[in-house]
């Protein structure tokens, strides 16, 4: 799989694209035009991986759009060293996206066959990802605290287990909402354990699932 001229070239179009959207955070714009999204494509997709849509993946799921990816990431106000935990694993972008920035990246995908494939991909690619096939509802108490959530599908609640395997003064970003549409949420949780609630609009994701799924 090779990183050509002509891939750098258009991630550094994409890049720009998404600044002229708003998102303005210098480092998540670095790692954004860093890691080759087309390398967590289909080959025969390779001319739509830098248009800034999203594309469907297999399993019913599908790869971000980069200005969501950007978007969340921004909202999560990341430090180097931080661990996140990342609820739906997908294609593996958003995670490389995040380990380039230098955080410890946990993930959890709930699909068996899109997990078995993301995970032997990853084994290839620079950025070390810890993977897990599981309910991401349940989150990964055994690593837990964590200094950030992310929540990369369509959550109807706000799931209590993530909310207590994050730390005091922690961060968990959540496309909160049923229907076609969902509320981006910034949740900080306080010393009490409560929750103050910041709203950055309305986005589409697909749905948030309990259990597994073998397909």
């Amino acid at each position: 799989m090779q990183d050509t001229f002509r891939h750098k070239g258009l991630r550094k179009k994409l890049v720009e694209t998404v600044r002229g959207k708003g998102i303005h955070d210098s480092k998540v714009l670095a790692a954004i035009e860093a890691v080759p999204r087309h390398f967590f494509m289909d080959s025969s997709f390779l001319e739509f991986a830098y248009q800034d849509k999203p594309f469907p993946i297999g399993s019913g799921q599908t790869i971000s759009q980069p200005y969501t990816v950007a978007f969340q990431t921004s909202l999560l106000k990341l430090e180097r060293g931080m661990k996140v935990l990342e609820i739906g694993t997908g294609s593996g972008y958003q995670a490389s996206v995040l380990a380039e920035m230098g955080v410890r990246v946990f993930s959890i995908e709930r699909q068996r066959k899109l997990y078995l494939k993301t995970k032997a991909f990853m084994e290839s690619m620079p950025w070390k990802i810890q993977l897990f096939l599981g309910d991401g509802y349940a989150g990964l108490p055994k690593f837990a605290p964590f200094d950030r959530v992310l929540i990369t599908a369509a959550a109807p609640e706000i799931p209590s287990a993530l909310v207590e395997q994050l730390k005091t003064g922690g961060i968990m970003v959540i496309p909160y909402g049923n229907g076609d549409e969902q509320q981006m949420l910034r949740l900080t949780k306080q010393a009490d354990g409560s929750l103050s609630e910041e709203r950055f609009g309305t986005f589409r994701f697909v749905p948030m699932l309990g259990d597994l799924a073998d397909d």
